[in-house]
C-alpha cells in the first residue's frame, strides 16, 4: 500500500479538484491507496469538509488535526506517524505538483531502485521575482550548504516505511525535512517536473514564512555563517592594525597633522555593524539549542478519525490519543 500525505491549511478552496484528482490518481496505481489528510490549525473550513467527505468517500483515508499551525513540515511528519503504507510519498493540497510524479515515486519504491526518491523541479509557474530569489537561494545552499540537494529545491518526496522510521526518530525542531532526509542517506532518486500554476485559493507560503524556512535551512545544517563571521573578524582585526600603524607612522613624520573623524566614524560604524551581525548569528545558533534542549514535541495531535474501506460500508471512528 502507498499512503500519501497531504498537508491542509487554508486549502478550502482545493479540496474538490483535489478530491477529483486523487480519485483518478488511485485508479492508476498498481498498489491500494492511502490518504492521510493532515489538518494544520487551518482557519477556514477544511476540516469540517474533509470529515463530510470522507466518510463516503470512495478511498481509504485518514483525517488528522494538529492542535494549533506548527508549519508544513510538522504535519508532514504527524502524516507520515500515521500512515500504515509500506511506502509513503508527500503531495501538496494546491496539485501544483503533479501527481503523476507520486505514480513514479511508487515505480522505483516497489521495483527496489530507490528507498527515497525526491521530486526536484526544472521550472515553475511563479512570479519572475519569486524565482530569481528561489534560485539564488538553493544556488548558495547547494553550494555552501547541502552539495546534494537538487537544483531549485524540493518540495515533494517518496520513501520506504524503513527511512520513515528513521526520519520520525530525528527530534530537531524548526528544521528542513528535506535536507534530514538526504542527511539520513539511503539509495536516492531525482524525478524531474514541472511546477504547475495555483489555480484555487491563495498560497500561504508568505515571504516572511520562506524567511524563516531559509534561516533554518541554513542554520540548522552548517556552521558556515559562523566560519564567515570569524573571517571577517580576522580581516577586520589585520585591517586595523595595519590601518594603525600606518597612520601612527604617517602622524610621527608630521604627514597627517589633523586627524580626521570621519574615517574614525566610519571604522566604528563598521565593526559595530559586524559585532551586531556576529551577535545575531551566535544568537541564531544559540536559540535553535534551546530550542532542541526544552525537547518539546513538533506537534501535537488534537483528534485523528480513519476511514476505512469495507464491503458492506465505510467505516469512521475517532482513534484514541
Amino acid at each position: 500500500m502507498l499512503s500519501l500525505v497531504v498537508p491542509i491549511y487554508k486549502s478550502e478552496a482545493n479540496l474538490p479538484r483535489l478530491f477529483r484528482e486523487l480519485e483518478e490518481f488511485a485508479d492508476r496505481l498498481p498498489d491500494t491507496l492511502e490518504v492521510v489528510f493532515v489538518v494544520d490549525g487551518s482557519p477556514d473550513a477544511s476540516l469540517d469538509i474533509l470529515q463530510s467527505h470522507l466518510a463516503t468517500w470512495t478511498l481509504n483515508a485518514q483525517l488528522v488535526e494538529l492542535s494549533r499551525n506548527f508549519g508544513s513540515f510538522a504535519a508532514i511528519a504527524a502524516g507520515l506517524r500515521e500512515a500504515t503504507g509500506e511506502y509513503l510519498a508527500v503531495a501538496a493540497a494546491d496539485l501544483q505538483e503533479p501527481l503523476d510524479l507520486i505514480v513514479e515515486f511508487h515505480r522505483l519504491l516497489h521495483s527496489g531502485e530507490a528507498d527515497v526518491v525526491f521530486g526536484y523541479r526544472t521550472a515553475r509557474a511563479d512570479p519572475w521575482w519569486s524565482r530569481i530569489l528561489s534560485q539564488a537561494f538553493w544556488d548558495l545552499y547547494r553550494r555552501f550548504v547541502v552539495p546534494d540537494m537538487p537544483k531549485g529545491g524540493v518540495d515533494v518526496f517518496g520513501c520506504t516505511r524503513g527511512v520513515r522510521d528513521h526520519l520520525l526518530e530525528l527530534k530537531e525542531i524548526n528544521t528542513n525535512l528535506i535536507a534530514l532526509l538526504l542527511w539520513l542517506g539511503f539509495r536516492r532518486r531525482f524525478v524531474p517536473y514541472q511546477r504547475r500554476p495555483r489555480v484555487e485559493g491563495q498560497s500561504g507560503w508568505t515571504f516572511g514564512r520562506k524567511l524563516r524556512y531559509a534561516l533554518d535551512s541554513v542554520f540548522s545544517f552548517t556552521d558556515l555563517p559562523i566560519r564567515v563571521l570569524l573571517l571577517l573578524g580576522v580581516i577586520g582585526i589585520v585591517f586595523a592594525v595595519v590601518a594603525g600603524a600606518t597612520v601612527f607612522i604617517a602622524w610621527s613624520s608630521g604627514r597627517v597633522p589633523v586627524l580626521g573623524y570621519t574615517p574614525l566614524m566610519l571604522v566604528i560604524t563598521f565593526f559595530g555593524g559586524l559585532t551586531a551581525l556576529g551577535l545575531g548569528i551566535v544568537g541564531q545558533y544559540l536559540w535553535l539549542s534551546l530550542q532542541n534542549a526544552r525537547n518539546r514535541p513538533n506537534f501535537i495531535v488534537r483528534d485523528a478519525w480513519s476511514f476505512h474501506h469495507t464491503p458492506r460500508a465505510r467505516e469512521s471512528k475517532s482513534l484514541p490519543r
